[in-house]
């Protein structure tokens, strides 16, 4: 299908190549996501006429906003506070950490937990995935609490954490889709 290059305003106002592809598959909606150069693919319907490409290009833009909004309200103690209900609600209590906080985004890795040494119990979450929905973040926060009880990805900690965290197989879902339309793998989700 021909592609057509536009370009839009990050909430920097940083200027975002966007790549517009036509989709004979999609019928009414538009769909989009980042590239690894950083980038936008949109996929639109085949019979999308141009003239409305320019307020999906909009759309689109406060869409971003809206994420980079949601990003930066998110905190180290919102993180925490976080960490702590889902150690209530799906762990009984049972796990202790000494710290969890955002980290500059890691390549491959989501979240990475210290088991032994003078960093036992920190806890660090890829600010990458601020912008994910909460029920992914508290998935990756879930995961890390599990290597708590669980230092490796046994059978263990999979049986561990799967019965725990009800929506881990949707998490793990959006993760490897995330992963699959970058063209790469994240570190821990293998099974």
């Amino acid at each position: 299908m021909p592609k057509k290059n536009y370009s839009l305003k990050s909430p920097n106002q940083e200027t975002i190549p966007v790549t517009i592809r036509r989709d004979k598959r999609l019928k009414k909606t538009a769909r989009w996501g980042k590239e690894p150069d950083g980038s936008l693919l949109v996929r639109i319907p085949y019979r999308m006429r141009n003239v409305e490409i320019p307020d999906l290009l909009i759309n689109i833009q406060g869409q971003l906003a809206r994420q980079k909004k949601r990003a930066k309200r998110r905190t180290d103690a919102d993180l925490q506070t976080r960490a702590k209900m889902i150690n209530r609600t799906y762990f009984n209590n049972q796990i202790s950490w000494q710290a969890i906080r955002w980290v500059p985004s890691m390549k491959t890795r989501l979240g990475s937990c210290t088991t032994g040494g003078p960093t036992d119990g920190h806890i660090r979450i890829s600010e990458e995935i601020k912008t994910w929905p909460q029920w992914v973040i508290d998935y990756v926060i879930a995961h890390e609490l599990t290597h708590r009880l669980h230092p490796d990805h046994s059978a263990r900690f999979w049986d561990t954490l799967t019965k725990a965290y009800p929506q881990t197989e949707r998490a793990r879902g959006f993760i490897k889709g995330v992963g699959f339309a970058r063209g790469m793998k994240f570190e821990g989700e293998e099974k």
